[in-house]
């Protein structure tokens, strides 16, 4: 399979992280009144699962993973984890559980770059799927969206 690689990976990384804040602001409307974790569900769907790492003035950092119910215990996967910066708005993918952070003394510059960029296409792609199906975080008095639960 030939892999993804932006002409200007820079540029391309900075509109993608861009355009997965505004994605993630629709998915997330409330953002800023986050609780420690959260569930989205949808009839027939795998549940979408937030979980608040960190939080600071100009920061939220959290994991959002999908849970499959396979077997015994269940299954998070993806499980990104999200950094997403409020005064520039922008969303950045700091790593998943599949791939972790690749070294950067074993990368050129370029070669960190289009790794960025391609964890951040993914985040795009999936956040795209989630807004398609519906799956929306409310908070608990919003009685418009019922696809919200505490964890």
């Amino acid at each position: 399979m030939p892999q993804l690689k932006p002409l200007n990976a820079f540029r391309a990384w900075q509109e993608i992280c861009e355009s997965n804040y505004r994605k993630l602001l629709r998915l997330i409307p409330h953002l800023s009144c986050l609780k420690q974790r959260a569930v989205a569900r949808l009839g027939g769907k795998p549940s979408l699962h937030l979980q608040l790492m960190n939080k600071t003035p100009h920061t939220v950092t959290l994991e959002l993973s999908y849970c499959f119910s396979h077997g015994p215990e269940p299954v998070y996967e993806p499980a990104l984890k999200l950094r997403v910066y409020l005064d520039a708005k922008m969303v950045e993918v700091l790593g998943d559980s599949e791939r972790p952070p690749r070294c950067a003394t074993t990368l050129s510059g370029c070669q960190v770059l289009e790794h960025k960029w391609l964890l951040n296409y993914f985040l795009d792609k999936w956040l795209d799927h989630c807004l398609r199906y519906g799956y929306r975080f409310a908070l608990e008095d919003d009685r418009s969206t019922p696809a919200y639960a505490d964890a």
